[in-house]
């Protein structure tokens, strides 16, 4: 199975991964472009749902709440993002104030929550690894938001770096230590030709996937063990979303790789 898609921009609603029709049970994604004015109608159905300000500014209007002039950024590489969190069984009306773009994070859940409003402020961030395996992390929906089941965030890879290594996985539920969690990666990179090499694979050799990921390209994680590696001189983005029983990072190191998390101990307490 290829587990890498790829997303060619267009405007309104797109969707790229759903679930039972990919390799995917509970998480779905697409993406919406507008232009400026332009407005779109999206039905939330039995999901809750959050909608991430890539770019672009967008007022959003449901359930008698109106949120106005989301977003504050150009692009991905313009500080932190800002979100919207739907729940279950929303018509939501979604106008674009200038040129934006929305990733749509999905998942289905079997209870009513309440929306939330996620400024660029209430991200949280974070300094991850260290060289050459580091990035910047923004936390956008985490333990203690309001989602039920989604987990999102996004990763800025230090040019030429590698990001989530050693490799990990979360499919086997084994709390507090992993939890079951699918995930996808979306990425972006700064200047646009830039590329990173994405590996996934499993122990029992049943996934062993090596894909050369390049702007607007996706890869699905439905299990297995996964890590990035980025082109030097190039700023490597990806949006990373999850979704599972457990909200965060319940996961597992690959053991045979496990040995680096103690090098970089060592290097952060030198």
């Amino acid at each position: 199975m290829n587990y890498k898609k790829t997303y060619k921009p267009a405007k309104g609603y797109t969707k790229l991964c759903v679930k039972e029709e990919c390799s995917l049970n509970m998480l779905e994604f697409g993406m919406i472009e507008l232009g400026d004015k332009e407005e779109l109608t999206f039905e939330t159905g039995e999901n809750e749902t959050a909608f991430i300000i890539l770019s672009g500014k967008a007022d959003f209007a449901f359930d008698n709440i109106k949120w106005e002039g989301i977003g504050k950024r150009r692009s991905v590489f313009e500080g932190r993002a800002e979100t919207v969190y739907v729940p279950r069984r929303q018509s939501v009306r979604i106008t674009c104030v200038w040129n934006v773009k929305i990733a749509v994070c999905q998942t289905e859940v079997m209870e009513d929550t309440q929306p939330q409003l996620i400024r660029a402020q209430d991200v949280r961030v974070a300094m991850l690894g260290v060289k050459p395996w580091e990035r910047e992390t923004h936390f956008i929906m985490e333990t203690g938001c309001n989602a039920r089941r989604l987990c999102i965030g996004e990763a800025f890879v230090t040019p030429g770096n590698w990001a989530g290594f050693p490799p990990h996985k979360h499919d086997v539920d084994n709390m507090p230590g992993e939890g079951i969690l699918e995930e996808i990666y979306y990425f972006l990179f700064e200047p646009k030709q830039g590329f990173a090499i994405q590996r996934l694979y499993t122990k029992d050799g049943e996934i062993d996937e090596t894909y050369t990921v390049k702007q607007d390209e996706l890869v699905e994680f439905p299990k297995g063990y996964h890590t990035t590696v980025g082109a030097p001189g190039y700023q490597t983005y990806f949006l990373w979303l999850m979704a599972g029983e457990h909200q965060g990072f319940f996961r597992s190191n690959d053991p045979d790789h496990d040995w680096v998390s103690t090098v970089e101990k060592i290097i952060k307490n030198n």
